[in-house]
């Protein structure tokens, strides 16, 4: 537990100790919210929801902030393959399970940590503020996407020695991830070829169980939500798990 404990606590320690990353992550979240959300405020309605756009983006938003933190939060294990920290931690009489859940645990808090900046800076521009146990809804949620797509930066820094590379690799899933989860539309408004990819996109049942959370409504079932990205993130940790114990020194 005490190696579980110190790499999360690394993580945890290094995100606060970067306020540039800090603020430089919050800048693509503002813009959706301030520039996108209330430019189309009254050009979008949102069937079957009383909510307007702004409100509507919000969750996904929030989504969006964790899903890139938690995914990005990978390179740093290719950074520590390449300084001799990893080498060094994987020769320690730890288990490499332990080593793995703890950097999953550490990417997964600060991801949750900079989507609840998110998450207060579209209550602060408008947002209604959701109920306590909305609250604790979208706690899961944020937390099960951030789980999840750090394991999957973790199953691809396994495989990686190039921290441009990861970024590139990275960079070709992350956006059609995003775009195809309903972040930024109604589900029943896209075509049905399209609607295919976007129920097969995990990150669709987490903007729909955040959505739930935040503004109590949602076009997805939320228990189906739940069950879909738990699925998910059992997958990923074990794929993770074992490219991450496959690591050559």
């Amino acid at each position: 537990m005490s190696a579980i404990y110190t790499i999360w606590y690394r993580n945890v320690l290094k995100y606060f100790r970067m306020k540039s990353r800090i603020i430089g992550s919050l800048g693509m979240p503002f813009f959706f919210l301030v520039i996108i959300g209330f430019g189309l405020n009254s050009a979008i309605s949102v069937p079957g929801m009383e909510v307007n756009y702004v409100e509507f983006i919000a969750p996904g938003i929030v989504s969006m902030s964790i899903l890139f933190s938690s995914i990005f939060s990978g390179v740093q294990l290719v950074i520590d393959k390449q300084i001799g920290f990893l080498k060094e931690t994987l020769v320690a009489p730890v288990s490499r399970l332990h080593l793995m859940i703890g950097q999953t645990l550490g990417g997964a808090t600060t991801a949750v940590l900079q989507g609840l900046l998110v998450f207060i800076i579209s209550i602060a521009i408008g947002v209604n503020m959701p109920s306590f146990s909305g609250i604790l809804i979208s706690l899961v949620f944020m937390f099960l996407i951030g789980l999840s797509f750090t394991s999957v930066g973790i199953a691809f820094a396994s495989r990686m020695e190039d921290t441009h590379g990861f970024q590139l690799i990275v960079n070709f899933v992350l956006f059609p991830v995003f775009f195809l989860s309903g972040a930024l539309f109604p589900l029943d408004r896209i075509p049905g070829w399209l609607s295919f990819f976007t129920y097969l996109d995990p990150l669709t049942y987490g903007v729909e169980g955040m959505r739930y959370g935040m503004l109590g409504a949602s076009q997805l079932n939320p228990w189906l939500c739940f069950g879909a990205l738990g699925g998910f993130l059992v997958v990923v940790l074990l794929l993770g798990g074992f490219l991450f114990n496959k690591i050559k020194i």
